[in-house]
């Protein structure tokens, strides 16, 4: 039997094990460096509060990963805990055999998406529009400028883009990127966005714009229900998505399970140190198990990579030049931490429509805009699933901050960093300290691949490893590119599949997030 190696056990390694022996007679064997399942997708668990690292909504423009997703995790047939308790009507799935969330524990649950920005000490809708809120917090000469400013970039576009700015610039005006983008997003990224290629707005905000925001607004007057799976609202409108009941890493959990009981491998605290190579293939690649000097090889047919670029290109044995090595040192990371509060209270009350328990905001996140403080986002986990929370007479909050592996955040110490997140919440005018029933620290290296350092130089990496016949590159890390999780999925299925066709050009994976029907312009 031919055997696939996969590196990492995120969304995208989990991916193509799964399609490997749903589709194929190849076993898969993971090899994961840490004790967990999920990437950043994980779920953590701390004394029964769950937290989602970095917020995962499980909406695609694709129906295959659509269905791939309900195909583990059915969609809820009957109310979930929280649509209980406030009596909220939905159009659950007329599906047979529709789970019950009261009842099982493998069931997608139907989410309403809220999200503002905090700003001057204000609530604004995100996207920003035209509301009367808005114009009476921005004031009428902010807001004539912002027009003015976008209609200048409409008529004048800057060409070529060749950073970030002008990337703005272009679909949002001068005013507007000024106020609402620039120091959010050079917070998150600790560079100037001048420095930032614009290839980075082309992954997260492709079909985001000025236009497309005022239309959805203006259907919204004439259509009630936002279902789920369409395809025609940009990801940053949606208003509904699936969450799984315990968060992201129960589905990974679960696809985890489903593989080992199919005859897959899966081994924990394996980091994989050494790939060997031979006439263009690799062989096999060497871990210390355990973390221990103990070396264990594994050999293979197929190889699939999501871990770091920088990690795989300085483990390989011989085969690589100091250029590529150069360039792969060069690539830079954000990285990210999470503060979570367990709150008594919450100061900030719930002035929306939308109905909550105990009368909480009822954003399943808030873009921290203010430049004051550092962190960038707040979660409200009570929001995002009721299950997430071990009580609902509490609030269950993640402070998430975007940071540098050595610099001043990340070499805090746990007691220092859970004292500097309180009081950011305190200077915020979000809580009171006695508020804080008990904190918790989770660090994530790696997070987010960085659009700057040596990546103007990353057709070197992808042409020599493209060279290698067996080798597959999938995932955000693996591939050195801020997707999201569909997306990395999408990389996994696509790889697979031309193993199956026996193609040999990748470009096709690559090229996942960047074909027509995820840009702005069809």
């Amino acid at each position: 039997m031919k055997k696939a190696i996969i590196i990492g056990a995120g969304p995208a390694g989990l991916t193509a094990a799964y399609e490997l022996l749903t589709k194929t007679d190849i076993k898969p064997i993971i090899l994961e460096q840490s004790s967990d399942i999920g990437g950043i997708s994980k779920t953590v668990d701390y004394k029964g509060n769950k937290i989602d690292i970095g917020g995962h909504r499980f909406f695609s423009k694709s129906d295959l990963i659509m269905d791939w997703w309900e195909n583990i995790l059915p969609e809820q047939g009957y109310p979930a805990l929280d649509d209980k308790i406030l009596n909220r009507k939905k159009n659950y799935s007329k599906k047979p055999n529709a789970p019950d969330p009261e009842k099982t524990d493998l069931v997608m649950l139907i989410r309403n998406r809220l999200s503002r920005i905090f700003f001057e000490r204000h609530f604004f809708d995100y996207p920003i529009t035209l509301s009367k809120t808005t114009i009476k917090n921005l004031g009428l000469l902010r807001m004539t400028n912002i027009g003015l400013s976008y209609l200048k970039a409409s008529l004048f576009p800057i060409k070529p883009e060749k950073n970030l700015e002008d990337f703005f610039i272009n679909r949002f005006g001068k005013t507007l990127y000024e106020t609402f983008f620039k120091d959010y997003t050079e917070k998150v990224w600790g560079v100037p966005c001048t420095e930032i290629k614009p290839e980075w707005g082309a992954q997260r905000i492709k079909g985001l714009s000025v236009t497309k925001t005022v239309l959805h607004a203006i259907s919204k007057m004439f259509y009630l229900k936002n279902d789920v799976k369409t395809k025609k609202v940009e990801t940053s409108l949606i208003e509904n998505f699936w969450y799984p009941k315990f968060g992201p890493g129960q589905m990974w959990n679960r696809v985890a399970e489903i593989i080992t009981e199919k005859g897959g491998e899966i081994y924990l605290n394996h980091p994989v140190k050494k790939i060997f190579c031979e006439n263009g293939k690799v062989k096999k690649v060497s871990c210390y198990q355990d973390k221990k000097d103990v070396q264990v090889d594994f050999g293979g047919d197929y190889f699939f990579s999501s871990m770091p670029i920088k990690n795989l290109i300085n483990s390989f044995e011989r085969e690589v030049t100091s250029q590529i090595k150069n360039i792969a040192n060069g690539l830079v990371y954000r990285d990210f931490i999470t503060v979570g509060l367990l709150l008594s209270d919450i100061k900030i009350k719930n002035h929306t429509s939308q109905k909550t328990i105990n009368n909480i905001i009822p954003d399943n996140w808030i873009y921290i805009q203010e430049k004051d403080v550092k962190v960038g986002r707040l979660q409200i986990f009570n929001n995002w699933s009721p299950y997430m929370v071990k009580n609902l007479n509490n609030v269950w909050i993640g402070m998430e901050y975007f940071c540098t592996e050595g610099d001043m955040l990340w070499q805090k110490s746990d007691i220092e960093m859970k004292k500097f997140a309180i009081d950011e919440m305190v200077k915020l005018g979000f809580i009171e300290k006695n508020y804080v029933l008990d904190s918790v620290v989770i660090k994530m290296p790696k997070t987010y691949p960085a659009y700057f350092g040596t990546y103007d130089k990353f057709d070197v990496i992808t042409n020599f490893t493209n060279k290698i016949e067996n080798l597959f590159l999938i995932g955000r890390n693996g591939m050195h590119r801020y997707n999201n999780q569909d997306h990395s999925m999408l990389t996994a299925i696509t790889a697979v599949q031309n193993i199956i066709t026996n193609r040999k050009d990748k470009s096709n994976i690559w090229s996942v997030n960047t074909e027509n029907e995820y840009h702005e312009k069809k």
